[in-house]
């Protein structure tokens, strides 16, 4: 009788265990997903942002049809890049590379850089820079935590049984990686 109560004990401990595993690999899963979609939000948002920046340079920089067809390219080339982060953060360096070209020019158009609503969409797309960094700071911590589980014991069983597969973290490209050269 007390061996019977022992396996029972045992048995439960076990399934005890699987699931709290299962929900634990579920739950780090759908984080990672949360944290990718609130890049997404910050990318199409900056995304949204730049036709309205496009069209107060083009005012007063109309000869510079080259750097803004760059930005255009870049921000079609970022709406239409498959949703993984490989492909997102290819497209978002090429957008972020156009955009410092862009900003550059501002600089050689005094009356552009005094422009009220060219300064507050710079500003605005200042802030979302930033929102987009903390948003890939946060899904790459979120990967980090839920690749680090999947490569754990008993959660390895679990996530090779239930093929749960390894996220991809959300990694600079070469442009990002580029130190700008400052000339006076």
């Amino acid at each position: 009788m007390i061996a019977v109560i022992i396996v029972i004990v045992v048995v439960v401990v076990l399934v005890v265990v699987l699931i709290a595993g299962y929900n634990g690999l579920v739950r780090r899963r759908n984080q990672v997903g949360n944290a990718w979609s609130q890049i997404d939000v910050q990318l199409k948002r900056r995304i949204d942002l730049i036709p309205n920046l496009i069209e107060t340079v083009k005012g007063y920089a109309a000869h510079e049809r080259e750097t803004l067809e760059a930005v255009i390219a870049a921000r079609n080339a970022a709406i239409e890049a498959p949703d993984t982060p490989r492909a997102q953060a290819e497209a978002d360096g090429l957008l972020t590379g156009a955009l410092r070209q862009l900003f550059a020019l501002s600089e050689a158009y005094p009356d552009l850089k005094a422009n009220t609503n060219f300064l507050a969409l710079q500003e605005e797309l200042t802030a979302t820079e930033g929102r987009v960094a903390y948003a890939r700071q946060f899904y790459n911590d979120s990967v980090l935590g839920y690749n680090n589980k999947l490569d754990q014991f008993p959660t390895v069983i679990l996530a090779k049984m239930f093929n749960f597969e390894r996220s991809d973290y959300f990694e600079a490209d070469e442009t990002d990686r580029i130190v700008p050269t400052v000339e006076f």
